[in-house]
């Protein structure tokens, strides 16, 4: 269609249609790179309340002192305060954190409360 006289320095010559492609293109590459850049980025680890994750020292402390405030509120009452005592005698942290894995403070006292309502009661 164009020969050396109509375009002497042989450069591409674009229309108006070819310019509607490249925008597409473009386009559809920055999608791509956006993409690649989602994909390589490491997944977000969510975590509900953002509380940190207790240890195991930690949850010892909290349950001994969970039981303590347990055995004040109900001070008069022997055989809760008994039960309070072979309860905490008999826990056993591995077995608590296997049961309850990655807890949270606000998971810590949920799980106490549902564990010592019954003795309570």
């Amino acid at each position: 269609m164009f020969n050396s006289v109509n375009n002497p320095f042989n450069k591409k010559i674009e229309s108006s249609t070819s310019s509607d492609k490249n925008k597409e293109q473009k386009k559809e590459e920055e999608k791509k790179k956006e993409r690649r850049l989602l994909d390589e980025e490491e997944p977000d680890e969510v975590r509900l309340g953002g509380m940190p994750i207790l240890t195991e020292d930690e949850i010892l402390y909290m349950v001994r002192s969970y039981i303590e405030k347990l055995k004040d509120e109900h001070s008069g009452r022997e055989k809760v305060v008994q039960k309070l005592d072979k309860y905490l005698q008999n826990f056993d942290i591995q077995k608590f954190c296997k049961r309850n894995p990655n807890i949270t403070s606000p998971d810590f006292h949920m799980i106490m409360y549902n564990e010592t309502e019954g003795i309570i009661k």
